[in-house]
């Protein structure tokens, strides 16, 4: 991450306010993590998540703002047998991830600041979380330290999104979809970190739309 990748984002950069935004995001998702896996809608994506992404040479795969681990998991019952490590800054959702992926390396973190090793991962996913970051384009920018060169990253953002249906969404002061809400924005946002969008597809379930993206780095 660097200082011009901070500045570069569309959230204020302010401390006191980014502080403000992480507490409120860990209060909402500890308060949700002992129930969150009844949403039939956060299955569902995460099984199509799982469907949409290429595991071609696919060996080591890092899900950033994993929650309950419900993508990985998805990985798993799809059959990818590489390693697994997920980060999310709830410790709860990282307590209901490890019960059911024991083999998986899970981790509490800021994804803006992701204790892993420079290029170790073939795969990063980020499944909703992208609009509830402080600093999105500093977290993308890890995204692309983390993978090895080649490496693929996959999003789920909203296109569409009703606040009411999803108990588990802060407060909307704290929730940006612009940057994300269209390939366009979506391909402007990544492109800072050296990102491009190779593919899309969309995945609905009769309420919220989500786009989801395949983004790749170049291969040196």
């Amino acid at each position: 991450m660097t200082d011009d990748a901070v500045a570069d984002d569309a959230v204020t950069d302010d401390p006191g306010t980014a502080a403000e935004h992480l507490r409120a995001v860990r209060e909402r998702f500890d308060d949700r993590a002992p129930t969150y896996d009844e949403s039939a809608m956060h299955r569902d994506l995460a099984a199509a998540v799982a469907a949409f992404a290429d595991l071609n040479g696919v060996d080591a795969v890092l899900d950033v703002a994993t929650g309950t681990g419900l993508v990985l998991r998805a990985l798993r019952d799809r059959g990818y047998t590489g390693s697994a490590t997920g980060v999310d800054l709830s410790p709860r959702m990282i307590a209901e991830a490890r019960r059911h992926l024991p083999d998986a390396d899970l981790l509490e973190a800021d994804a803006t600041r992701l204790p892993l090793g420079d290029g170790t991962f073939d795969l990063v996913t980020c499944v909703t979380g992208l609009q509830l970051f402080p600093h999105p384009v500093a977290a993308i920018a890890e995204w692309a330290r983390v993978l090895r060169p080649g490496g693929r990253a996959v999003t789920a953002t909203f296109l569409t999104f009703d606040p009411s249906k999803h108990r588990s969404a802060p407060p909307q002061a704290f929730i940006d979809h612009a940057p994300f809400d269209s390939v366009e924005h979506l391909a402007d946002t990544v492109e800072s970190a050296g990102f491009r969008i190779a593919r899309t597809t969309t995945w609905t379930d009769g309420a919220d739309e989500l786009l989801l993206a395949e983004l790749t780095l170049p291969t040196s």
